[in-house]
């Protein structure tokens, strides 16, 4: 008997803000993909309004990429994205041309394995949504400090499943911000010189 494929099944991002406004694009699901939603996207760059423009932005855990382009349509500088899954790096990729932005790199690679290298530039916005329970999140926090891929006054955005007073996280961190979404606690930290 010949094992069942399921299809996998295709799911849909919105760009909601900028030069890229209300553009959609399609990614297939992945175990552990989880988007950020629309509400929780509109909330952060709202937080981070006036500092997107210019800046450069790292997103080892890229998923859909959502966070990437929508800070890319919003006036970043740049951006390095990472993720494990082929299909997702080439996805974002394919995304990118589309939109004829070359401000971007797209990397296969394991989020905690590019952190534990040498980082091309320092980052002024990171964000950090590893999948959920796999003991991800605060390894990469220690790794961005200790590797020198901070700027000197980084904002850090993290999605976890837990409260953000239960993270161990560097001490030059402050939070700014933190909400919470059905089972998702989202937060913005600051980093203090």
């Amino acid at each position: 008997m010949k094992p069942v494929r399921t299809k996998a099944r295709v799911s849909q991002l919105r760009i909601i803000a900028g030069e890229w406004r209300s553009r959609r694009f399609t990614f297939t699901e992945q175990p552990g993909l989880r988007p950020t939603p629309d509400r929780v996207r509109e909330t952060l760059f709202n937080w981070l309004s006036s500092d997107v423009p210019g800046a450069h932005c790292l997103d080892p855990f890229t998923g859909s990429g959502a966070l990437t382009l929508e800070a890319l349509s919003r006036g970043a500088a740049s951006a390095l994205a990472g993720d494990l899954s082929r299909d997702v790096v080439q996805t974002l990729r394919g995304h990118l041309q589309t939109l004829e932005c070359d401000r971007a790199e797209v990397v296969q690679q394991d989020g905690l394995s590019l952190l534990s290298g040498t980082p091309p530039r320092q980052f002024d916005l990171v964000f950090l949504d590893p999948p959920f329970h796999q003991g991800l999140l605060e390894p990469a926090c220690t790794a961005l400090e200790a590797n020198g891929w901070l700027a000197e006054e980084a904002q850090i955005y993290i999605e976890s499943e837990q409260s953000p007073s239960q993270l161990t996280l560097p001490g030059s961190w402050q939070l700014y911000r933190e909400k919470r979404a059905g089972q998702v606690w989202y937060s913005l930290w600051h980093r203090t010189a």
